[in-house]
C-alpha cells in the first residue's frame, strides 16, 4: 500500500513553500527530526487518553481526541482541514459537504450506542460501518488513521471491550487495516476488529 496521498493546497495553507514540511509549533525543518517528535507527543498524549479515557459523543469527540494528540506540534489541531485529499486515486470526503457527513455518522454514532453490550457481532459490524466511514471522511489534513483508532477504542472501551488497531509487531493487522480503509471493504474492517477485540476489560 502506497503512501502516495495528493494535497489540493496551492496557497501553502498547512505547508512550509521551501521545505513542504508542514508547519508546526516546534519550528521544526528536518522531516526526521519532525516525524521523531511528532511520534513523541503523540504517544505521550494517548497514554493521557488511555488513563483518562473521554465519552464518545458524536463525531465532536474525534475532533477533541485530535486536539489531544497534536496539541504540542500543530496549530490546527482538531480543526477540520480546508484542503481536498486523495490517496492512490481516490478523493477523501469533500469539504463542501462536510455537514452531511458529520450528520450520518452521529446517526452511526447513535445506533451503535443502543446495540446491547453482549451482542459482540453486531457491536464489531457497527464500528467497522463507522470506521470505514469516518476514514472516507477523513476530517483533518494530518492524524487522520492516529485520530479514528484512538475514537474506535473509546467506543469499544464504551461497551467493555478492548480494541487495540495497531498492535505492536504485528504489520500484517497494519495492512489489513489499510487495504481496509482504503479500498472502503467493511468485510476486511469488520473481520480485523472480530480478530481484534478482547471481552470485556477485568
Amino acid at each position: 500500500m502506497s503512501d502516495s496521498y495528493k494535497y489540493i493546497d496551492p496557497d501553502f495553507t498547512y505547508t512550509d513553500s521551501e521545505t513542504g514540511l508542514l508547519r508546526n509549533l516546534q519550528d521544526i525543518k528536518d522531516p526526521e527530526v519532525l516525524l521523531f517528535v511528532e511520534s513523541g507527543a503523540v504517544t505521550k498524549r494517548l497514554q493521557e487518553l488511555f488513563e483518562h479515557p473521554i465519552k464518545i459523543k458524536n463525531i465532536d469527540s474525534l475532533f477533541e481526541i485530535h486536539k489531544q494528540l497534536f496539541q504540542d506540534i500543530y496549530a490546527w489541531a482538531g480543526k477540520k482541514r480546508t484542503v481536498e485529499i486523495s490517496k492512490d486515486g481516490k478523493q477523501f470526503f469533500p469539504t463542501s459537504h462536510f455537514d452531511n457527513a458529520y450528520r450520518y455518522i452521529n446517526q452511526l454514532i447513535s445506533e451503535y450506542k443502543k446495540i446491547p453490550q453482549d451482542n459482540k457481532k453486531m457491536l464489531g459490524e457497527k464500528l467497522a460501518e463507522i470506521l470505514d466511514y469516518v476514514n472516507y471522511l477523513h476530517p483533518f489534513r494530518e492524524g487522520n488513521g492516529r485520530a479514528q483508532r484512538e475514537f474506535l477504542r473509546l467506543l469499544a472501551l464504551e461497551k467493555g471491550l478492548k480494541l487495540n488497531l495497531n498492535p505492536p509487531d504485528r504489520k500484517d493487522v497494519y495492512e489489513r487495516y489499510m487495504k481496509g480503509t482504503i479500498e472502503s471493504d467493511v468485510k476486511t474492517l469488520t473481520d480485523l476488529i472480530f480478530e481484534l477485540v478482547d471481552n470485556h476489560y477485568e
